[in-house]
């Protein structure tokens, strides 16, 4: 950014609006060391306002360090960050003003608080008086059921409860942009989809800018537009939920074959590593991958030939956790026979 447009950035935030043009998150050659360890390596990327970007990676991988670094709560060791047109690192105070954040292992309430005091107290952070952000108060407690814990202290909540209560703190101010890192964590199934559904409202609603970091495959299927996916520091794969799908799909088939046992069928396919079940007494269930649905023919004139009937075929959808392990190789680390990380899926 010129010092021209930054100071059209600055002025904007000072009357009270964030830049109404350009990325809302943007990330310039971000790079974080901690001696030898290369946590972020040289990050360039830019996120549209308005979006849900959702950031996947095993352990290790950068994420945190990533989201750290775009709060300005880690000096990065080279490049810079910008949140809303205002460079970090230079204006900070100016830059928390448009973004709010959940921090996974953080305390991000105030436990000796009550619901209502702890809304009111991140809310007034932002020079907003209590009374007059009430309503929006009241609306965040209904969509995520806090109504009636609303002059409990969040002490005394359970973890889940405490898990919402930190979400609603995080919009309290009513801010553009939010980082939430594993949102739904301690979150019982019903509750999870609970508040996956009031976010997506949210940010339909509001056309927030969420920046999302899960290990739960659902949430992010659920909520992204988009999939950043990190790994030794370095974005390997971004792309549209749909999209990574679609990249790293193999046909997969599931068969019920009457007339053959196990290890007879086994034996027919076993240059097809297939995975073999019993369905009944009398029939067996194979799965077998294949690149695409013209290799299900020979297949299927092997068990025809071998005495085989074949009752049903289905095919099998991947999801995005079967996505993630064929980027990786299961263990967090790239697979380079499926993915260039030099040039990102877009």
């Amino acid at each position: 950014m010129g010092s021209s447009q930054g100071d059209r950035a600055l002025r904007s935030h000072e009357n009270g609006s964030i830049r109404e043009t350009g990325p809302a998150i943007a990330a310039d050659s971000l790079t974080k060391r901690y001696g030898e360890v290369l946590a972020v390596d040289d990050i360039s990327v830019e996120i549209d306002q308005g979006t849900v970007v959702g950031l996947l990676g095993p352990n290790g991988a950068g994420k945190t360090t990533l989201i750290k670094c775009l709060l300005g709560l880690i000096e990065p060791t080279s490049g810079r960050a910008t949140v809303a047109g205002v460079d970090v690192g230079r204006h900070p105070t100016l830059a928390y003003r448009s973004v709010g954040a959940m921090l996974e292992g953080a305390r991000n309430v105030y436990w000796r608080l009550t619901v209502r005091e702890n809304l009111q107290f991140f809310s007034s952070l932002a020079g907003t008086e209590p009374a007059a952000a009430r309503d929006r108060h009241d609306e965040l407690l209904e969509r995520f059921d806090l109504l009636e814990k609303a002059d409990t202290a969040v002490n005394d909540l359970s973890q889940g409860m405490k898990q919402k209560v930190s979400l609603a703190c995080t919009l309290s101010r009513d801010v553009p942009i939010v980082f939430l890192d594993e949102p739904t964590l301690g979150l019982d199934v019903e509750s999870s989809l609970g508040l996956r559904r009031e976010l997506r409202r949210l940010v339909d609603k509001e056309s927030l800018t969420v920046v999302l970091s899960s290990h739960d495959m659902d949430v992010i299927a659920d909520l992204a537009d988009r999939v950043l996916v990190m790994d030794e520091g370095s974005i390997i794969a971004d792309d549209s939920v749909s999209g990574l799908l679609e990249l790293f799909r193999t046909q997969e088939y599931e068969l019920v074959i009457d007339g053959l046992s196990a290890d007879r069928l086994t034996r027919v396919l076993v240059e097809y590593n297939p995975t073999v079940t019993p369905a009944t007494d009398e029939q067996v269930r194979v799965t077998v991958a294949v690149g695409s649905g013209d290799e299900l023919h020979p297949i299927l004139g092997r068990l025809l030939d071998a005495g085989g009937h074949v009752v049903s075929i289905s095919a099998a959808e991947p999801d995005l956790a079967e996505a993630f392990l064929q980027i990786t190789d299961g263990e967090g680390r790239l697979r380079g026979d499926r993915f260039d990380r030099s040039e990102p899926a877009r």
